[in-house]
């Protein structure tokens, strides 16, 4: 389904829910347009069960006069995309996307790098060690990524430890932090304010300005992690710097 996104985008609805074969659908979506695009095209923002298209008008409009003759189009440029996007939706197969990358994130869970873990573990009736453990056994999907630059959001957190948010949001959050937010995993980027229960902290850095892909993480990506002491993340940044 279509529908417009203000006077430059396009909504492609690829599902109702969040679940993985509406994200496969996503990601075969994006990968297929990838390859496939058009005059115009500028960049396609992946989420939860739907891919936002953004286009330039003014080069749309400009297409579409070439390709007919005319001096003037006689249907707008959304219009002349939702026809252009149809016509390639079509030969869309959904096994074709991107192959997944599963990336390992370490994490120095509990103490200063997080605060909310002893919470955690006692509003799910657990220790913290029972929570660290169902943390990192899992493999979570990076279903989009928002919020902030290269914050993942990641499904597949285990319903024991899912735990709501916080009633009043910190003002400052650090970078790396490792946060449960309902029934959702995530990891912040960079330093902000957030509500989500701090658990832990990586020493590695989600958003890299300086790379052509800002982002570490991508949608559609697996991501599984792994305890580390405190003494290995200091070593780690040690090593980063």
């Amino acid at each position: 389904m279509l529908s417009p996104l203000g006077e430059a985008g396009v909504m492609i609805r690829c599902g109702d829910a969040i679940s993985d074969e509406v994200h496969r659908r996503v990601i075969s979506v994006c990968a297929w347009l990838e390859e496939n695009s058009f005059p115009g095209m500028i960049e396609l923002v992946p989420s939860f069960a739907s891919v936002a298209l953004f286009y330039d008008p003014m080069v749309v409009a400009g297409s579409a006069r070439s390709a007919s003759g005319k001096g003037a189009s006689e249907s707008s440029p959304y219009q002349q995309v939702c026809r252009m996007l149809l016509s390639r939706l079509e030969m869309l197969e959904e096994s074709v996307h991107n192959p997944f990358r599963t990336i390992v994130i370490p994490v120095c869970y509990g103490g200063p790098f997080g605060p909310d873990l002893e919470y955690v573990a006692s509003e799910n009736e657990l220790t913290p060690d029972e929570v660290v453990a169902i943390h990192t056994s899992g493999e979570y999907l990076v279903h989009m990524i928002g919020f902030a630059p290269g914050f993942p959001y990641l499904g597949g957190l285990p319903k024991r430890i899912a735990t709501p948010r916080r009633a009043t949001p910190r003002l400052r959050v650090e970078a790396g932090t490792v946060g449960i937010g309902g029934e959702q995993t995530g990891i912040y980027p960079v330093a902000t304010p957030g509500g989500w229960h701090c658990i832990g902290r990586t020493p590695l850095k989600l958003f890299r300005p300086e790379h052509d892909l800002p982002s570490l993480l991508q949608a559609g990506d697996r991501v599984r992690f792994e305890a580390i002491t405190e003494q290995d993340y200091i070593e780690w940044k040690e090593g980063e710097g």
